[in-house]
């Protein structure tokens, strides 16, 4: 993947001018994720720190997504919950083997719960979302290793 270095500093600008923390996008296997503000561990994923826009630049590192997972992301704006209830255990955690059709867990948007389902087979390898967080549209809530 090449990256357009002027589309992603004018990127950056908007993102700091609307005082966005963090921000993903996917496309054709290639994800590049920013996020700004404090340190955070970093993990497969591209992170870029906001200290300055040329830093930032150089810091960016695309990952192709392997074949055999599969990123399920957030339907829409709301608060990610791992479990039904507050005394409950979650619905997954990491090394959980799925089905499709599972509840992995629930999004409350406008005083909805709505219970989010595995699509394929496989196995949780990585739970991105924080329990009682909110979370955004796209945003990668679980990753899933094919069956």
């Amino acid at each position: 993947m090449t990256v357009d270095i002027d589309k992603l500093l004018e990127l950056l600008k908007v993102l700091k001018e609307e005082n966005v923390a963090e921000f993903e996008h996917e496309s054709e296997g290639t994800r590049v994720r920013i996020v700004r503000g404090s340190a955070r561990a970093l993990t497969s994923d591209a992170f870029i720190s906001s200290a300055s826009p040329v830093g930032a630049a150089l810091a960016v590192a695309a990952t192709e997504t392997p074949s055999d997972v599969v990123d399920v992301t957030s339907p829409f704006v709301g608060t990610f919950y791992r479990a039904p209830a507050p005394d409950a255990p979650p619905f997954v955690e990491v090394g959980s083997v799925v089905r499709p059709g599972q509840s992995l867990c629930i999004i409350e948007a406008m005083k909805l719960m709505n219970e989010i389902e595995a699509e394929v087979s496989g196995t949780i390898v990585e739970i991105f979302a924080q329990n009682g967080k909110p979370v955004e549209f796209g945003q990668t809530l679980f990753r899933v290793k094919k069956a």
